[in-house]
């Protein structure tokens, strides 16, 4: 008796409906419209390059400035400020966030300073932080820390509070702690806001690390901006922020891709707070 063995079937991969998801196609169409026009319209236009460089300029620069080792010296400043700043003012509104939405009374004492605190201008506070910290990279540390610190705590507050009360009312009539209310409604109902408040504060932290970095440093990507400035090399400029504009994209595509793996059951949350 013979026995025929059949090979496993191979899942298929899903297909992509571009009905469904449109955005696959329109961004990189946007993408490459906007910088077609840009590269051919500039010359019929008469607008020079020393006012808007065209993006074969703007690439031929970036492309100098990557083979420079100089440049990967104030990246991997930039980077440093903007990760220390981020953690600190992070680590903070978590803390912080937590006390206010669950004791009344330390609401009541610290949130009108918090919130008369967030409506000083930042960049006033940067010359004071130089001041105060130095030249060195802690001053833009915390101005990272201070500009990213905002967003989050808003988030943090919010999502705590956004727990469904008839769930903490059961598990409070069962004999739950408040520690296991905590991690089993309130936390998992935060998770959602406190990603978009992670998303937009590393953004705000590598703002804040370039905005102190502008006031008063001798390295990093806001010292090299100024400096392609002051040598009214404008491609070099927009090269310069070519760089920032993919270390904003790339933090934000890696919060959503944690956020999609920690806090998969509520991917798309506000930002509150920015």
């Amino acid at each position: 008796m013979t026995m025929t063995v059949k090979p496993p079937a191979t899942r298929r991969k899903p297909r992509i409906d571009l009905r469904e998801r449109p955005e696959i196609v329109l961004v990189p169409a946007v993408f490459v419209v906007v910088v077609a026009g840009w590269e051919f319209l500039l010359e019929p236009l008469g607008v020079e390059a020393y006012v808007l460089p065209r993006p074969s300029q703007i690439a031929a620069s970036l492309g100098d400035q990557l083979s420079d080792e100089l440049f990967w010296r104030h990246l991997w400043v930039t980077l440093q400020e903007s990760l220390a700043g981020y953690l600190i003012g992070v680590a903070a509104a978590l803390v912080l966030g937590t006390l206010i939405s669950q004791i009344r009374l330390v609401e009541r004492t610290l949130m009108p300073y918090i919130v008369a605190f967030q409506t000083v201008p930042k960049v006033a506070l940067a010359p004071l932080f130089v001041v105060w910290f130095g030249f060195g990279m802690t001053s833009k540390i915390v101005m990272a820390a201070v500009i990213s610190f905002f967003p989050m705590l808003v988030n943090v507050v919010e999502g705590l509070r956004a727990a469904d009360a008839d769930r903490i009312q059961m598990l409070t009539v069962f004999g739950a702690s408040k520690a296991q209310v905590f991690r089993l409604v309130r936390l998992p109902t935060a998770l959602p806001f406190i990603f978009a408040g992670l998303d937009i504060g590393i953004v705000f932290a590598i703002l804040g690390a370039v905005v102190g970095e502008f006031i008063g440093a001798k390295e990093g990507l806001g010292y090299l901006l100024l400096q392609t400035n002051y040598n009214f090399d404008i491609s070099g400029m927009f090269a310069v922020l070519v760089v920032l504009s993919v270390l904003g994209l790339v933090a934000h595509f890696l919060i959503r891709f944690l956020q999609r793996r920690i806090a998969f059951w509520a991917e798309d949350s506000r930002v509150i707070g920015a």
